[in-house]
């Protein structure tokens, strides 16, 4: 996925050359070429996936230029939250090739193409329909992670212009979103630890739909129209090594450090802040869930590890409750046995198997502490 990058004064130039264009049906020459194009990953939260674009180019008619449906604007008002509702708005806008191209030889990110090998009145057609859609409200569309993209839009304007279901997911198809994503986060280990506790049920379906650039870049190398390749063979534009963050606390081995020294420490007021920071977060899930428009973010199962009860547990502790302490630590057992038998074949089990075993040793202290003495009759 992209930002915007405001060249203000080229995109004004290239709306109005197009708006004067589409009165008279801008034709393409024979020479012009529709290309997909794929952009490698980053290292923002905004290119963990990498991108993709339309490139349209004819030397004929002096063009060639960058169709990107990633665009969105950090100045929207309350951005983050209209983010996180899932409404906010995403739209198409045009770049010169040459500008877009150097954008990511700036960020050092791979840019490869792949000609659409389809009839001139196919692309005559895709080119009037991105125009249309640059210039009408059809260019803002609400964002959804896995349905609704800079890839899936892309997807659905060329299969809308072959008047049929041309490109389809070709692999991975027996795998969940969730498990297709994990790849994508090396090196950010609390973004990667992030999305597979705040994702829910959504995610472990099967990933049948294209949904990110390099499900569509390898689909393309499969897929054929009119009995014949759909797209020429992948061209490389830019090839960088992505670089892989390196970070002191942004890795796993300071996850393990401070669960292990929430185990080791067997501190009363160590365990309360550690079950108040979880249910919290249960808390904030939940709200999520029901505020979302996403659907990733509903039926989050993870609640069970991330429990909002804990809130009780702890102000049962506190009020000395010893009874009902112990009922609610054995409840949470309970749900933590749960929990881990229905995620023991999902993709994140591993990155929250710790949290799990920690999770069990401090309901066990806090069972054990709370625990009526049986009194010994001599």
């Amino acid at each position: 996925m992209k930002r915007v990058h405001f060249k203000t004064l080229f995109n004004l130039l290239v709306l109005l050359s197009f708006s004067i264009g589409f009165s008279q049906s801008l034709p393409l020459s024979k020479d012009a070429k529709i290309s997909v194009i794929t952009c490698g990953l980053g290292n923002e939260s905004y290119s963990f996936f990498g991108h993709t674009g339309i490139r349209v180019s004819d030397p004929g008619q002096n063009i060639d230029v960058v169709y990107n449906y990633g665009a969105f604007d950090f100045r929207t008002p309350n951005f983050v939250a209209k983010f996180t509702k899932g409404d906010l708005q995403y739209y198409v806008i045009a770049h010169s090739f040459q500008d877009f191209i150097q954008d990511y030889t700036i960020e050092k990110r791979s840019v490869f193409e792949q000609e659409l090998l389809i009839p001139q009145d196919l692309k005559q057609k895709l080119f009037d329909k991105l125009n249309a859609t640059l210039l009408s409200e059809e260019r803002f569309y609400t964002y959804k992670f896995i349905d609704k993209n800079c890839t899936s839009m892309v997807v659905d304007i060329i299969n809308t212009t072959l008047s049929e279901n041309v490109i389809v997911k070709k692999g991975d198809t027996d795998i969940t979103y969730r498990a297709i994503l994990y790849p994508y986060f090396d090196g950010h280990f609390y973004e990667k630890l992030g999305t597979s506790i705040i994702f829910g049920t959504k995610v472990d379906q099967l990933g049948t739909r294209i949904f990110l650039p390099f499900e569509l870049k390898n689909s393309l190398e499969k897929i054929n129209f009119q009995n014949k390749p759909l797209a020429g063979k992948s061209k490389t534009l830019l090839l960088f090594e992505k670089e892989t963050p390196v970070s002191w606390w942004n890795n796993i081995y300071s996850y393990l450090i401070i669960l292990a020294f929430i185990v080791l420490a067997h501190n009363k007021t160590v365990d309360k802040i550690y079950l108040l920071i979880l249910s919290l977060m249960g808390i904030f899930f939940i709200s999520v869930g029901f505020y979302s428009f996403h659907q990733e973010l509903s039926m989050n199962y993870n609640v069970l590890l991330f429990s909002p009860l804990l809130l009780i547990l702890i102000f049962l502790s506190i009020a000395e409750n010893k009874r009902w302490t112990y009922r609610f630590a054995a409840l949470h057992l309970i749900f933590l046995i749960i929990y881990s038998i229905f995620i023991i074949n999902k993709a994140h089990f591993i990155i929250v198997l710790p949290m799990i075993i920690t999770s069990g040793f401090v309901l066990v202290r806090v069972a054990i502490r709370n625990k009526k003495r049986i009194p010994i009759i001599i």
